[in-house]
């Protein structure tokens, strides 16, 4: 019997065996959040020297790589649907957009309009990327799209 305790107790998490402030505790009141890590991001830096096709090149992949899923899916689509038609200026936006957020959730409830943008974010690519995330066309975006569309649109 004692075997079987001992070998339970190697079984168990690390956070389990330690004190309680290591486990997630959810958003209680009496949370103090001293436990939680915030990794400082580089800040963002605009690149105006950029050729418009090495940026266009860039932001696809940004788009497509993000820190959740739901981002993912969102701005891929957004990406694949407009980041050819826009100019300069909306391309500097977008940018600033998806890279100076640190944290992805914002970019998601400001797309959802679940919570306001700041005001330096409001601006037309942010009225494209919301009028995008209603979906009138009632879109399957289940998957992200696949990159065929670029080769097409080279020949």
């Amino acid at each position: 019997m004692a075997a079987l305790s001992v070998r339970r107790l190697f079984l168990l998490p690390a956070c389990v065996l330690r004190s309680s402030k290591c486990c997630y505790r959810g958003d209680s009141p009496s949370d103090s959040g001293r436990d939680l890590l915030e990794i400082p991001l580089p800040p963002w830096q605009a690149r105006p020297h950029e050729a418009p096709a090495r940026k266009r090149a860039r932001l696809l992949y940004e788009s497509r790589k993000r820190g959740m899923l739901e981002n993912c899916l969102l701005l891929s689509f957004f990406a694949k649907e407009n980041l050819n038609r826009m100019n300069e200026q909306q391309l500097d936006l977008y940018d600033r957009l998806i890279n100076e957020p640190s944290n992805d959730w914002d970019i998601y409830y400001w797309a959802t309009e679940a919570k306001p943008a700041p005001e330096i974010f409001e601006n037309e690519v942010m009225e494209m990327l919301r009028e995008f995330t209603k979906n009138k066309n009632r879109e399957k975006r289940l998957q992200q799209p696949d990159l065929e569309y670029l080769v097409e649109a080279s020949h």
